[in-house]
């Protein structure tokens, strides 16, 4: 009897792991993909194809489709089969400034309510208490805010193309600008996850490791 949390507590970090390495990777995907085929639209097949195995396995290994990565999932396949049915980029493109505005609207709006539905999306994850849910609500609500104004720039060939006369450079290929920065995004949320650690850490309820808890599931 005793032996059975010992068992559980790596089993469940292993399942932590594996999900953040498959959602990552169909990122890492798309990515790959596109800088080697230069092709929007075929680097979005990857995705979509990609964004429906993370799915499939996010399943398998938790036995149930866990909120946040479904709802990045969900948002990844319907605006990736949007671009590759219209063959017009613009849809994967602004599908980060939907899913991270809508998000941010969210939890931002409902701070004053107090009512935090991020506890929601990862209190199967994490286990603290109702302080450390306003915090990390307003944190996370910013970062999606912030994404999605960012999100609006640099899929802007107007933008891009302001920003680099203003640096003195030439005019970039908008569509490597914009990979690059979904590149960067993937290094920032993984960095802005592990910064909320500490808080977690401090306010757990339960006496558990939490895992690597990151705005972006990578789709």
């Amino acid at each position: 009897m005793t032996d059975a949390p010992k068992t559980a507590a790596p089993e469940k970090k292993n399942r932590q792991w594996i999900r953040q390495a498959v959602d990552f990777g169909a990122l890492a995907a798309f990515m790959i993909s596109y800088f080697v085929t230069k092709d929007m639209i075929l680097a979005t097949w990857v995705l979509v194809a990609a964004s429906a195995i993370a799915l499939g396995v996010g399943f398998a290994i938790e036995r149930r489709f866990a909120p946040l990565p479904l709802i990045t999932g969900l948002f990844a396949l319907v605006f990736g089969l949007l671009t590759v049915f219209t063959h017009d980029d613009l849809y994967v493109k602004l599908k980060l400034t939907v899913q991270n505005g809508l998000l941010a609207v969210i939890l931002l709006g409902s701070i004053p309510l107090k009512k935090y539905p991020f506890k929601a999306l990862l209190g199967s994850a994490i286990k603290v208490n109702d302080a450390a849910w306003r915090k990390l609500t307003l944190r996370y609500g910013l970062y999606f805010l912030t994404v999605a104004i960012l999100n609006e720039i640099f899929r802007s060939p107007t933008a891009v193309t302001a920003i680099w006369h203003a640096l003195g450079r030439d005019t970039p290929n908008p569509n490597d600008v914009w990979a690059s920065f979904r590149g960067v995004l993937w290094i920032s949320a993984s960095v802005f996850g592990l910064s909320q650690v500490p808080l977690i850490m401090k306010n757990m309820i339960k006496d558990e490791e939490p895992g690597p808890i990151s705005p972006d599931t990578g789709l």
